[in-house]
């Protein structure tokens, strides 16, 4: 087994395709084919000498195998790109946190967090993205990003059944709400009755994926009528104000909706909802991390969060 014969491409391949959890994401991420995803993968895994992902229906994760090479793997990209951060005069890294983060997350909390960091810690550096909470628990698994912010909804279970599993601890726990325009005959109250719901028009998510419903109220005894599709849940607070329909929304958008939405609680079923977690792998985090945890949970408490104890 020498390593030696592993190009870094074929290592940024092996990482995308862990992150993103199927060859053809990876391959769309990195501007590739996936037949050249495929011959990556299996010239490391030919190196290697074992299966380093388990192909399942639906996409792929990372073997014990895998998570051995994984490891190395990003301490090896990690120090190139640091290298390349030195030779073009950028700051080194030694002092970076990575941050992955749900949208609802993106509001107040993080962008408080990260300012709040930047006054007690400012040789921290922030490098911080968004996503859905899948895609960060690989990036979490794959080693690209250090901390995630996910979202939980009931029975509230572990966000994935890989070992170890990833420490998590409980930011907000907070009630699903209710997106209205603010002319809708349902706009007229303080809150929403469940049984208004029917017969609805909904703004949900991508038409494909396990977001297709997000945004539709859960447990409706009906078929939803979805007359919007959109991921951003911005976009989606801006078809509601245009009187294009509902949509769910985490009660922490409420000080970011547009003019022309109501956001309301719903009453007359069982509560939905919604938990914010802090996420990492269970090893011994860095100071960087460290610090940036300290100021994620800090934001939490600062923005009048339910906090909950640990799950």
């Amino acid at each position: 087994m020498d390593f030696t014969d592993v190009s870094l491409t074929a290592l940024r391949v092996f990482r995308a395709v862990a992150e993103q959890g199927t060859f053809t994401a990876a391959a769309a991420s990195l501007g590739y084919t996936q037949s050249a995803v495929s011959r990556q993968i299996a010239s490391i895994e030919r190196v290697a000498g074992a299966e380093l992902l388990e192909r399942r229906r639906g996409g792929v994760r990372l073997t014990a195998a895998g998570r051995a090479v994984m490891r190395r793997a990003t301490v090896v990209l990690d120090a190139i790109d640091a290298t390349a951060r030195e030779l073009s005069g950028l700051p080194e890294q030694g002092g970076t946190a990575r941050l992955g983060w749900v949208p609802s997350a993106g509001t107040t909390l993080v962008p408080h967090a990260l300012a709040a960091l930047r006054r007690s810690d400012p040789g921290v550096r922030v490098v911080s993205r968004e996503g859905g909470t899948p895609a960060l628990v690989r990036a979490l698994r794959a080693g690209s990003i250090d901390l995630a912010l996910l979202s939980s909804a009931p029975p509230f279970r572990a966000p994935d059944d890989e070992s170890p599993p990833l420490e998590l601890r409980t930011l907000t726990e907070r009630a699903l709400c209710l997106a209205v325009p603010a002319a809708h005959p349902l706009a007229r109250g303080d809150f929403v009755d469940v049984a208004d719901l029917r017969g609805q028009r909904w703004i949900a998510g991508s038409p494909s994926g396990t977001d297709r419903l997000m945004g539709v109220w859960p447990g409706l005894d009906e078929r939803p009528e979805i007359v919007h599709t959109a991921r951003d849940w911005l976009a989606k607070l801006h078809l509601v104000a245009a009187g294009c329909g509902l949509t769910t929304v985490s009660c922490a958008l409420a000080a970011a909706a547009p003019p022309g939405v109501r956001i309301l609680p719903v009453r007359g079923g069982p509560q939905e909802l919604r938990r914010l977690l802090l996420a990492r792998l269970p090893e011994p985090p860095a100071e960087p991390v460290v610090r940036l945890a300290a100021a994620l949970r800090a934001s939490a408490l600062a923005d009048d969060t339910v906090t909950v104890p640990n799950p």
